[in-house]
């Protein structure tokens, strides 16, 4: 009979929609779980006549669920109390990109967690995907590969290579007075050094520096470890006379110098016999140039460093006593815009600020995510670096993924095929390191939800059994 055929329809989308209501409170703690809701539609319909006016008389056949949809607006994002760095939450739109067995599938679940090799993986360990960094720097027009964490990896000791003091000499200074600025230096076995640069009044906007290491720390004579600094009347550095090749000394593979355009020039070969010495000759700044010596023998080929006047001709300290490397590193007077961090001006002598870019070993401590998606690495030795960025994925149609499990999703034809980036830009969200995105079921609207979904439930049970009785009572006419 159709009556119990409309009734048992009833039956069976109300349990659809039940099963859903049930299966949102069941992830109701589910990190990042987006909530689902049914929906119905007729059945279709049965013309049995028409009234005395013509409009159609007609019985319908029932009911049936068109389809579940996802409700994919961002829950809460509520900091992890653990402050660990491997949970992530997207604040708007996208998708973590994850993969495993060679299927990307996206999900907004960022309770990621470390595998004993480094990679970065979800709760059920699939490859939390993104771009990798070489020597620090990311490049997003790579292909996507597993995020790797350097856990256990010992930097290697970075010996100094540069150093720059910001600090004022006292222009009404007395000739004789002396000032100096420590700072600490590396060498190639990551022992620390502290160098120390001395000054010494000599006359009017004129001071001699010297730069030295303990005694004991090496056992060469320096080179190139003194000098002068002058100043004009403003207090303004004079940049540093350019220096000759020293006089009575051989052009050899290794001489540095600074040209008279502000560049530092290293020579790189240096072919036949010539006299030696002499003023410098005129060069073409080009890497790999041959240059003809003063004498016009000698041919030299000279490596443009760069410009980085002023700076003081490499300082070299050889024979350290700890069996490092010769010591060579130039000391910057300029700033990155070019400004000279020196000056004479009519105030005490001060250190503002030093820095230098030497470091000794360290191994891996922890990461940090930073809001678009860069991860960087922290050292014991107090250095960063950055080992390659989370990707985050866009679909045109969110509506049109699919759950896969495992708080998962997967592209169709009706979503379109995900666009990969970045995080922070092309519209997607950005990350918050150390916190997790909760499930958007609201517990209330689903116990109401559930309350409608019982009485339809009911209601069509009812229907059922009163179409029951009356079958009962047909059968009983016939006996």
């Amino acid at each position: 009979m159709g009556n119990f055929s409309i009734a048992l329809s009833g039956l069976q989308a109300d349990s659809v929609a039940l099963n859903t209501i049930g299966n949102n409170l069941a992830n109701l703690n589910t990190t990042a779980f987006k909530g689902q809701t049914t929906a119905f539609e007729t059945l279709f319909y049965q013309q049995i006549g028409e009234s005395g006016s013509g409009d159609a008389i007609q019985l319908g056949a029932g009911t049936k669920v068109s389809g579940t949809s996802t409700n994919f607006t961002q829950g809460t994002i509520l900091p992890d109390s653990s402050a660990n760095s491997a949970d992530m939450a997207l604040a708007g739109n996208g998708f973590f990109v994850v993969e495993q067995g060679g299927v990307q599938s996206l999900t907004r679940a960022g309770n990621f967690q470390l595998s004993s090799s480094g990679n970065l993986i979800t709760q059920d360990g699939q490859q939390v995907m993104g771009y990798a960094a070489v020597n620090g720097v990311v490049n997003q027009n790579s292909s996507l590969a597993p995020i790797t964490i350097p856990v256990g990896l010992n930097e290697g000791a970075q010996a100094t290579q540069n150093f720059s003091i910001t600090a004022n000499l006292n222009s009404n200074a007395t000739v004789g007075t002396p000032f100096s600025s420590p700072v600490t230096i590396f060498d190639s076995l990551g022992q620390s050094h502290q160098a120390t640069v001395s000054y010494i009044k000599t006359g009017t906007n004129t001071w001699s520096y010297s730069v030295d290491l303990p005694a004991g720390d090496a056992t060469g004579a320096p080179t190139n470890n003194t000098g002068t600094l002058t100043f004009d009347s403003s207090g303004n550095l004079i940049e540093p006379t350019t220096t000759p090749w020293p006089s009575g000394t051989a052009v050899t593979v290794g001489t540095t110098i600074l040209d008279s355009n502000g560049n530092l020039e290293r020579v790189t070969s240096v072919s036949g016999t010539g006299a030696t010495g002499g003023a410098a000759p005129a060069w073409n700044n080009t890497v790999g140039a041959t240059t003809a010596d003063n004498s016009g023998a000698n041919q030299v080929v000279w490596t443009n460093l760069g410009a980085v006047s002023p700076v003081a001709s490499p300082i070299t300290f050889p024979g350290l006593a700890d069996g490092a490397s010769d010591l060579s590193f130039s000391w910057n007077l300029n700033n990155s815009s070019g400004t000279p961090t020196i000056s004479q001006l009519a105030a005490a002598s001060s250190n503002t600020t030093k820095s230098q870019d030497g470091f000794t070993s360290g191994v891996y401590q922890s990461f940090v995510v930073d809001p678009s998606g860069v991860i960087t690495a922290q050292f014991s030795n107090g250095r960063t670096s950055t080992v390659g960025q989370i990707a985050v994925a866009t679909v045109a149609n969110t509506a049109g993924l699919t759950a896969s499990g495992g708080n998962n999703f997967m592209t169709t034809a009706a979503s379109g095929l995900a666009t990969v980036g970045v995080a922070g830009a092309g519209g997607r969200g950005t990350i918050d390191d150390g916190a997790l995105e909760q499930s958007n079921v609201n517990i209330s609207t689903e116990f109401s939800n559930l309350i409608v979904a019982q009485r339809s439930f009911e209601a069509n049970s009812k229907t059922v059994t009163t179409f029951d009785t009356i079958s009962q009572d047909v059968l009983a006419m016939i006996r």
